[in-house]
């Protein structure tokens, strides 16, 4: 369980993420070398749910790097260029998105020349038009939080305090914008 924050700026991005792991059976892990958020050649990738598609986007995926044309229509890179390599990645290492467990599954927030995008169990891409994203048990709250008037780090400690799968230390991760 996690809670993953997003938010883009006009120069910016912005994602933060809490430091627990807790498995099926209420079992607490914590470790400062397990982080939620990794950098990826040009992505950013911030992961909650299950660990195998995670840890085979921050540690094993290698994302296409976007050319000057993909950052006219990132939207459009991260549907017709970036999906395709991530699944194709995760089929590799073993992760099979038809036996994927219905209750388990696995949320990213994926950020590439400044802009974040929200990316599904089944690698749908979606994006916010005020630039505020949160994935993970602790979502609704750090949403909540952020909309009324908190900051990112102010709404990760009020998830914490609502839900029990959300803990610091927090980690972060700031990528400028590139200029199209």
């Amino acid at each position: 369980m996690t809670t993953i924050i997003g938010i883009e700026y006009e120069d910016s991005c912005f994602l933060v993420a809490d430091s627990q792991t807790t498995d099926d059976s209420g079992k607490i892990y914590t470790h400062p070398n397990v982080k939620k958020i990794a950098e990826r050649g040009a992505f950013i990738v911030a992961g909650s749910g299950e660990v195998l598609p995670c840890d085979v986007a921050q540690h094993i995926w290698e994302p296409p790097t976007p050319t000057k044309k993909d950052r006219q229509d990132l939207y459009h890179f991260m549907i017709a260029k970036a999906m395709p390599s991530l699944r194709k990645c995760l089929t590799d290492n073993g992760y099979n998105f038809d036996e994927s467990k219905s209750d388990g599954r696995f949320q990213f927030l994926i950020a590439v020349c400044g802009e974040i995008f929200d990316v599904d169990q089944e690698l749908c891409v979606s994006m916010s038009a005020d630039g505020m994203y949160a994935v993970g048990s602790g979502a609704a709250y750090a949403l909540g939080a952020l909309h009324a008037g908190a900051d990112a780090h102010e709404a990760m400690e009020i998830a914490a305090k609502i839900t029990a799968f959300t803990a610091g230390p927090y980690y972060s991760k700031v990528q400028t914008k590139h200029i199209k």
